[in-house]
């Protein structure tokens, strides 16, 4: 143990707390296991579900200046240390951590989570859902589905499989029409229903859930149908949390096997942002007959806790075999002939929504997205430069070069803003104002983190005065949750903007129901200002115009996927600010995740 002390710089308090846990449960436990148990707690926290042994046997660790770094064993001694050690186990059994035959390690309450979740997905992808007539099935799509014009048509499929079986996930890029199918999907499932579904729809966060339930109400309004069946159809959308009955310790949910969510049907929006643990909990809480519909976007970031599970599920998806694809045929007529693979049952639950109706050929939005998804550095970096499009905009340069032009480009950003706080608007007019324009970043901390685009901001473009009054609060100042305040019906992550009413500054925000709600400053839990945010924050919003602020440096948090998601938030503009290099490297890094559930889901019986 005190050797792992001298990593005190590279290691949490938490890790080493964990693994004097472990010295104490094995006074006899090696440096190797010590350490491996360090790397397990350690790798969680940086989103990963478990620690792979072969990418850090016989390497050196937390080398520096200051310290010799500590040499990990070859990996057949380093098993061989951790199979003896009483604190590891195999699959199956009760100990603190858990080795697996793959070389992967992990924290026993994770390895948990991770076949619990395979078992209940692949029992929902493989039993068959009995009573479906492809005949009617066929006309109730073609009416359903009867004015598009796309061929194959993606939506109807992805429909058709929604009824077909148990477990539906449906992965599309912003302007897809998941929300719009998922709604046809809903029509279908009552259409072919003895009985009115009891459905719910939810997604990880309220921003999310209020986007989800506000997209059902705008689809219902275009779709041609049988008034009563669109009166079955829920407008409410609720946080997961909400939905499965959050509990004091926060660990633990109301709604569980032992206590089933009073459901059919569950559809959960956004599912690209959900954690192992949360998914895990979720499966555990359906009943064994409900249907699950999960809709995300398999290229966003994954989820800011441990694991990429909707990532993981779209990984070598198809459409199944010979069997379904005939049954696909005959209840759509225009199943694609290419892509189809089936190395599971799960495969065929698997829908890809390819063709965008928000963006055109033309959009310069949806041509960078595409762009930097592929990793294509030097097409993004042709499209940017050219300025052919009047929906990008390219500010290359260090912050030193271009914070003169950035401030000005805040101030124009957020001026509709500032002028409906002046002018006393109404709070839900704030709010719209507020969401027409958002500044992203890659990072909190730094100059081009949120927290100094923050300060940019307040000290330079606004200044206290120019909304009437100074100090840390003032009327327009808005804010962001960042703990969560079950007592408040408060999130990580919630939206909050002080304007001024008869009882004095109260700080609005709004709800999944519709009414905003208000509180004074001083009943908030911890807060921080959100002119500006980062982009795993905005994963669940859209905004008319996003600035995308790059950091001065690349950063193991700088993705791809990061660069991606801070680009598709942008539904008319968006302009990226930062070093070439930068942007460069950011497209150039891939997020992985340490996990073993996508193995699991590729075969039929668990693996150990």
């Amino acid at each position: 143990m005190s050797r792992l002390r001298a990593y005190a710089g590279e290691l949490s308090a938490l890790d080493l707390a964990f693994a004097a846990y472990l010295h104490r449960l094995d006074p006899l436990a090696g440096d190797g296991v010590l350490a491996a148990g360090c790397l397990a707690a350690h790798w969680v926290a940086q989103g990963h579900v478990c620690i792979d042994l072969e990418a850090f046997a016989g390497k050196r660790l937390w080398e520096s200046a200051e310290c010799v770094g500590l040499e990990l064993p070859a990996l057949d001694r380093w098993e061989e240390a951790l199979r003896a050690s009483r604190v590891v186990g195999q699959p199956g059994e009760y100990a603190p951590l858990i080795l697996d035959s793959a070389h992967r390690l992990y924290l026993a309450r994770y390895w948990r989570y991770e076949r619990n979740l395979a078992d209940q997905l692949r029992d929902k992808a493989s039993v068959p859902v009995p009573g479906v007539s492809l005949a009617r099935l066929r006309d109730v799509l073609d009416r359903l589905f009867g004015n598009n014009a796309q061929l194959p048509d993606g939506q109807k499929i992805a429909a058709a499989v929604a009824v077909l079986k148990g477990l539906c996930i449906i992965s599309g890029g912003p302007g897809t029409g998941k929300t719009s199918t998922v709604l046809r999907i809903l029509a279908a499932l009552q259409m072919q229903a003895a009985a009115p579904l009891h459905i719910a729809l939810a997604a990880p966060t309220g921003k999310a859930a209020m986007r989800l339930a506000q997209a059902i109400r705008a689809a219902k309004q275009r779709l041609e149908l049988d008034p009563g069946i669109l009166a079955l159809i829920p407008e409410h959308a609720s946080t997961l949390h909400r939905l499965l009955g959050t509990r004091p310790d926060g660990v633990t949910f109301r709604h569980d096997h032992a206590n089933p969510l009073p459901v059919d049907v569950l559809v959960v929006d956004e599912a690209s942002m959900i954690d192992l643990a949360l998914m895990a909990k979720t499966l555990d809480a359906l009943p064994k007959r409900a249907r699950l519909i999960l809709l995300g976007d398999k290229d966003q970031l994954a989820s800011v806790e441990a694991g990429a599970v909707f990532g993981d599920l779209c990984e070598g998806g198809g459409l199944g075999g010979g069997a379904f694809r005939e049954s696909l045929r005959q209840a759509t007529g225009c199943v694609p002939t290419e892509g189809l693979q089936g190395e599971s049952a799960l495969a065929e639950c698997v829908a890809m929504l390819q063709k965008s109706y928000r963006f055109t050929g033309e959009s310069g939005i949806g041509n960078l997205a595409r762009l930097a998804n592929l990793g294509d550095v030097s097409g993004a970096l042709d499209l940017l430069r050219g300025q052919r499009c009047p929906d990008l905009g390219w500010h290359e340069g260090t912050y030193e070069a271009v914070v003169g032009d950035l401030e000005q480009s805040l101030s124009q950003g957020y001026a509709g803003y500032f002028a409906a706080v002046r002018a006393r608007a109404l709070p839900q007019e704030v709010f719209a104002r507020f969401n027409a324009f958002r500044v992203l970043c890659a990072h909190r901390r730094g100059r081009t983190g949120a927290e100094g685009i923050n300060r940019l901001v307040e000290e330079r473009v606004l200044g206290a005065p120019r909304l009437g009054q100074e100090g840390l609060w003032y009327p327009g100042r808005p804010i962001m949750i960042a703990r969560n305040d079950y007592g408040l019906g408060l999130f990580n992550g919630d939206i909050g903007i002080a304007l001024p009413t008869e009882q004095g500054l109260r700080v609005f925000f709004e709800t999944v129901e519709g009414p905003l709600r208000s509180f004074p400053p001083v009943r908030l839990p911890e807060h921080a200002t959100a002119y500006a945010m980062t982009v795993h924050k905005s994963q669940g919003s859209e905004f008319d115009e996003v600035a995308l602020v790059l950091p001065a440096d690349s950063s193991r948090v700088l993705t791809r996927e990061l660069v991606y998601t801070g680009i598709t938030r942008a539904r008319r503009r968006v302009d990226i600010w930062g070093p070439e290099a930068t942007f460069v490297a950011g497209l150039a890094q891939r997020t992985t995740r340490a996990s073993g559930l996508r193995d699991r889901l590729r075969v039929l019986n668990p693996i150990p």
